[in-house]
């Protein structure tokens, strides 16, 4: 673990507490079936955490992967584990957006699947403690870097009239009120989700998000080892590798009904019941 997740998670002790219970929940995945045949796919920010999950899942399925990210030497190592593709790219860099999804598509021989995964969040304390530079940044990388690529993404697919897909990951934070930037970037994403669902609906590009829990990664600081939540109703975090059966289904032709939905893996933590306490 990083020196900064074993900061983050000391400051979660001393906040909560130190948990009382080790939660190591046994994970049901189903046997693989090639679901994922014939699919050729672009994933953001593939090279840890749950880019990481799902690019393993995905080619076990039998798709044929394409991860990028900023570090050129850590997407080397992993498409060499996971005998896939690789393309660097700083996601908020707007300018090389065209370029990349052309290259990707040809390396790929037409890619027609596009995970938006790629985030950040700098865990701002309270609303006070945003900065200007770090807005910008979370914007840039959530919002702005997801949308134009998406754009460029479908630009690819209509001009050859081809279907294709197009997956978000979203967040719990974009179910509820915030005051920080990554619930904002969170919650605007959604909307997008639903809007460019409707728009491209006879044109063969569906578009979904799913929206996790807090997950073992190295951005939230936590650790698979101990997976205790006393903040959640359920007891316990989530592993990247169940949010990746999620992303599974619905880029599969299995869910070819659904388009322009966010589907929120918590157990139903952020459902607005009237009798919630």
């Amino acid at each position: 673990m990083s020196t900064n997740s074993i900061l983050k998670r000391a400051y979660r002790y001393i906040i909560r507490g130190i948990p009382e219970n080790i939660v190591k929940p046994t994970i049901i995945q189903p046997q693989v079936r090639e679901l994922l045949k014939g699919k050729s796919i672009i994933i953001t920010g593939g090279s840890r955490g749950l880019g990481l999950a799902m690019a393993r899942k995905f080619t076990d399925e039998g798709a044929k992967v394409l991860i990028s990210g900023r570090s050129e030497d850590t997407l080397r190592k992993i498409s060499a584990e996971l005998n896939c593709l690789y393309l660097p790219i700083d996601i908020s860099n707007t300018e090389c957006l065209h370029s990349f999804i052309r290259k990707a598509d040809e390396i790929l021989g037409g890619a027609n699947v596009l995970v938006n995964n790629a985030g950040v969040s700098l865990h701002e304390h309270n609303f006070e403690a945003v900065t200007l530079e770090g807005m910008l940044t979370q914007l840039s990388t959530n919002l702005v870097g997801p949308f134009f690529l998406t754009q460029e993404f479908i630009k690819c697919r209509t001009e050859i009239k081809s279907q294709g897909n197009v997956l978000f990951i979203s967040s719990e934070t974009g179910d509820t009120a915030d005051i920080r930037p990554y619930g904002l970037t969170k919650a605007a994403i959604n909307s997008l989700v639903q809007g460019l669902a409707h728009a491209y609906k006879l044109k063969g590009i569906r578009v979904n998000a799913i929206a996790p829990g807090i997950t073992a990664t190295d951005m939230t600081g936590v650790s698979a080892d101990n997976l205790y939540a006393g903040s959640y109703g359920t007891g316990r975090f989530y592993l990247p590798e169940e949010i990746a059966e999620a992303a599974s289904f619905l880029i599969s032709d299995v869910s070819s009904c659904i388009s322009g939905q966010i589907i929120t893996c918590n157990n139903a933590e952020t459902v607005n019941a009237r009798w919630k306490k």
